[in-house]
C-alpha cells in the first residue's frame, strides 16, 4: 500500500509540474485525474464500510480442546456496487481454523455472497474470543484501507481434553520400590530380607544379613498399609497476561486428567486435592466416577491468592495425605521449601513424582531426582502424549 501511495504522490507531483511548465487541456486533464481520483476511491471504500455485513456460526459455543468443531463465515453484497479487497483476520492466539487461507482476498459482485466452511480448533482450555476478529477493507487502487472490527464477537467455553494413555512412561522407574512399604503402616518384623533402597531407615536394617552378604540389607515388614494414590494440583495463578496464563493453566488440567484417567481405568484408588477458597478434596476409585471428576476440573479456577506452599503445608498437618503409597504433584513452580516438604515425605516411605510444567531452566532440580523422588519437566506446549 505504501508502494502505491508513493507511485501516486509522484504522478501527482508530475502532473503539477505539467500544468505549470506546458499548460494544455492534457496536462490539466492528468492533473484533475490525479487529484480526484484518490478522493473518489477514498468515498468508494467508506461507503463499502458503512454497508458491509458478516456473518459466522459456530455449530456450539461449548466445546473441547483441540477437538474440531463446525464453523462457517459469510460475507454478503447486498448493494448495486462490487466490493474489492476484502481480507478477513481471525482470532488466532488461542484457537484457529482449518482450510481458509489467512491472505486470501476476497472480491463480492453486487448482490454477491461468499460463504467458507471450515473446522474451528481451540487450543487451550478456557473462556475466549474465537472466529472472525476483525475484516480489512482495501479500496480498487489500494491506497486506502479501513479495519471493519466486530461489534459483536463469539465467545467458547472450551473444555479440558482428556488424554486416554495406555501407560505412564514417566513413572516407569519407580517400581523398584512399589513394593517397599510405607514407615507409617509397619507394625512387625519378618525374618525375609530385602536390598537397602536409598531412604530406608536405618533402624531396619539386618546386620547379620547386610555382614552375609556384604551388602546392606533390610527387614521386610508386614501389617496393614494404606494403597492408593494422593495428587495435587497446584491452583495458583502466576501470571497477568492471558497468552501466558491460559495454556500453561490448561497444561496442568490436561496433566491431572491424564493421571486421573488412567488411574480410573486401573482401579487405583485416588484422592484428588486442590484448592479453591479453602481445600477441597475428590476421592476417586473407578470409570463411574471419571465424570464428576472432569467437572470438577473444568470448573476449577486459578487465582492468585491460592498460595501453593500453604496447600502443602496442610497436607503435611493432615497426616492421610502423606502416608500412602504415592504423591503425585501437578505444578508450575517448585521453590526450596516446597523441595523441603516432598523430600520428606520421599523419606518417609512415600513415592514422589512432581510434573512441573514450565519453559525456565530446570537443570538443577533435575538433579533432585532419586529412586524416590523424581521431577519430570513439562514444557507448557509439550506433547503430553509422549511426556507422560
Amino acid at each position: 500500500m505504501r508502494f502505491r501511495r508513493g507511485i501516486w504522490i509522484i504522478l501527482w507531483i508530475l502532473s503539477l509540474v505539467g500544468i505549470s511548465y506546458f499548460g494544455g487541456t492534457i496536462s490539466y486533464l492528468f492533473f484533475w485525474a490525479m487529484t480526484f481520483v484518490p478522493l473518489i476511491s477514498f468515498l468508494y471504500i467508506f461507503l463499502v464500510y458503512i454497508q458491509f455485513r458478516i456473518y459466522q456460526e459456530i455449530e456450539s459455543r461449548t466445546v473441547i480442546c483441540k477437538q474440531p468443531v463446525p464453523y462457517y463465515f459469510t460475507l454478503p453484497n447486498e448493494t448495486f456496487y462490487a466490493f474489492a479487497g476484502l481480507s478477513v483476520r481471525m482470532f488466532s492466539g488461542f484457537s484457529y481454523v482449518t482450510d481458509i487461507p489467512e491472505d486470501r482476498e476476497y472480491e463480492l459482485l453486487p448482490q454477491d455472497a461468499d460463504t467458507q466452511y471450515s473446522n474451528l480448533i481451540c487450543k487451550y482450555r478456557g473462556e475466549y474470543e474465537v472466529g472472525v476478529k476483525e475484516v480489512t477493507i482495501t479500496d480498487f487502487l489500494g491506497l486506502f484501507r479501513f479495519r471493519y472490527r466486530l461489534k459483536e464477537t463469539f465467545k467458547a467455553v472450551v473444555l479440558p481434553r482428556v488424554l486416554e494413555l495406555n501407560e505412564l512412561r514417566s513413572m516407569k522407574e519407580l517400581n523398584e520400590f512399589s513394593n517397599v512399604e510405607n514407615v507409617y503402616d509397619k507394625t512387625e518384623t519378618d525374618i525375609l530380607t530385602r536390598d537397602y533402597v536409598c531412604g530406608d531407615a536405618l533402624k531396619h536394617i539386618h546386620w547379620k544379613a547386610t555382614a552375609k552378604e556384604q551388602k546392606l540389607k533390610v527387614r521386610n515388614m508386614t501389617g496393614e498399609r494404606k494403597q492408593g494414590i494422593v495428587l495435587a494440583l497446584d491452583t495458583q495463578r502466576i501470571a497477568v497476561k492471558a497468552e501466558e496464563y491460559i495454556p500453561l493453566e490448561n497444561s496442568l488440567l490436561e496433566i491431572g486428567l491424564a493421571l486421573s484417567h488412567h488411574f480410573a481405568e486401573k482401579r487405583i484408588p485416588c484422592k484428588f486435592i486442590w484448592s479453591q477458597q479453602g481445600i477441597k478434596q475428590y476421592n476417586l476409585e473407578g470409570m463411574h466416577q471419571f465424570q464428576n471428576l472432569y467437572q470438577t476440573f473444568s470448573n476449577i479456577i486459578f487465582d492468585e491468592s491460592e498460595e501453593t506452599k500453604e496447600l502443602l503445608q496442610y497436607m503435611q498437618g493432615n497426616r492421610q495425605y502423606v502416608t500412602g503409597e504415592t504423591f503425585i504433584f501437578v505444578t508450575h513452580k517448585l521453590t526450596e521449601s516446597m523441595l523441603g516438604y516432598l523430600q520428606l515425605w520421599a523419606k518417609e516411605g512415600m513415592r514422589v513424582i512432581v510434573y512441573l510444567v514450565t519453559n525456565e531452566e530446570t537443570e538443577r532440580l533435575a538433579r533432585e531426582s532419586n529412586s524416590r523422588f523424581k521431577i519430570v519437566i513439562i514444557p507448557v506446549e509439550g506433547n503430553l502424549e509422549e511426556l507422560l
